[in-house]
């Protein structure tokens, strides 16, 4: 169980002044961050755990939230990056066999407050008409003052221009080697990956522990690296491909980290999901703008611009590329993939040189399995270069 054995008071406070009443659970303190909603209807720890959303007090639009507890297996990072959750209704006691821990008490422990109680649809519509904006999150009984909480959303320092990658990357390069989860051992076979094995070196801006099983399965011998590794340190290593992970935040804040790809970017096949694939578009001449709310679930449309087909993708981002801008810097980039609800690039490949990019999350976790075709591709893309092959990253995103 966590803290909170009785119903105690706690608070949301915009910065634009409004504040919605609930109950607390989770961590007794006081957190501040960039409020967003997440339209999943699963896979809420794995949203928790993702360290994209450093900096960000996440909000679920799915009403009922903890009925299945929490399992170390399903964690996407070694801990917690948001700053609070805010759920409709939570439930304390879970019916799962595979529970460890309610998610009160999983939150209690990494020191993250929840609130819930709160009319979540009218908290979403105010973002979705008015934008993103800071909040505070307050389950300590000492501060539920409304003005003192409104004037410390108000304070609280803006998501842009702030490096949040350097809270999430890791401190020292490690190897990874374990592969997709197959369910209960001994009741499905594991797959067989492709040989030869290819030394892959992934960039962590914050990477989701699924991709990195993603890549294992697609027989890469996976090593990852700390954000800002000198492109000199990793070539040393003598990979066949550099792979560029998600992250939280402005991608522009991220200093020293374009050019180092852009480096990269010379020799060796490159693969960026999410931050990674700002972080390209940046190293290849682009601007970036911030969006109104941001994507942030499991059912947006990705539409494939070479065959019109559309995949249900899981996203979480709050800025993009700027097209135009890349072709305006003088890159042959082709825009692959945009979001059909409001014309968001989505995807990049250049089409010259090996490198290519999604914005979104083919790798799920959670969410739908539609878009995990790319790490395939991203091998095979791989395998021809290493043959000597002229592959690009354009004819590899149209699966050529």
């Amino acid at each position: 169980m966590s803290a909170f054995t009785t119903l105690c008071p706690a608070a949301l406070a915009l910065a634009d002044g409004t504040v919605y009443r609930g109950v607390a659970f989770g961590a007794a303190t006081v957190a501040t961050g960039e409020v967003c909603f997440n339209t999943s209807l699963s896979g809420y720890q794995e949203i928790i755990t993702d360290p994209s959303y450093a900096g960000q007090i996440v909000t679920m639009t799915c009403t009922q939230i903890g009925n299945v507890g929490t399992t170390a297996q399903d964690d996407e990072a070694s801990k917690p990056f948001l700053s609070a959750f805010v759920v409709k209704e939570h439930y304390e006691a879970p019916s799962n066999w595979r529970s460890e821990k309610p998610l009160g008490a999983f939150l209690e422990g990494h020191g993250i407050p929840g609130i819930s109680g709160i009319d979540t649809r009218a908290l979403v519509r105010r973002i979705r008409d008015h934008g993103f904006q800071n909040g505070v999150v307050s389950t300590d009984p000492a501060l539920q003052d409304e003005a003192a909480l409104v004037e410390r959303a108000r304070t609280a320092p803006e998501l842009d221009g702030r490096d949040l990658v350097a809270g999430v990357t890791c401190a020292e390069p490690y190897d990874w080697n374990e592969g997709l989860w197959e369910g209960v051992e001994g009741q499905v076979p594991p797959p067989e990956r492709p040989g030869p094995a290819r030394r892959l070196v992934v960039y962590d801006f914050g990477v989701k522990r699924n991709i990195l099983r993603h890549l294992v399965d697609q027989g890469f011998d996976v090593t990852v690296v700390p954000a800002r590794t000198p492109a000199a340190e990793t070539l040393a290593r003598e990979p066949d491909a550099v792979f560029l992970s998600n992250g939280p935040g402005d991608p522009r804040a991220v200093e020293g980290v374009p050019e180092i790809v852009r480096e990269l970017a010379k020799t060796k096949p490159l693969f960026g999901i999410c931050l990674g694939h700002q972080i390209l578009g940046l190293a290849l001449g682009g601007t970036i703008r911030k969006l109104k709310f941001g994507h942030h679930g499991g059912n947006q449309p990705g539409q494939d611009q070479a065959t019109g087909k559309v995949a249900i993708c899981a996203e979480n981002h709050g800025y993009a590329v700027e097209a135009d801008t890349l072709r305006a810097a003088g890159e042959d980039i082709e825009v692959t993939h945009v979001n059909l609800n409001d014309g968001c690039v989505e995807g990049l490949a250049h089409a010259r040189r090996p490198l290519f990019s999604v914005q979104y999350h083919p790798e799920a976790s959670p969410g739908p399995h539609d878009a995990d075709y790319f790490f395939g591709r991203f091998r095979r893309m791989v395998d021809l270069h290493a043959a000597g092959e002229a592959v690009t990253g354009a004819d590899v995103a149209k699966g050529a």
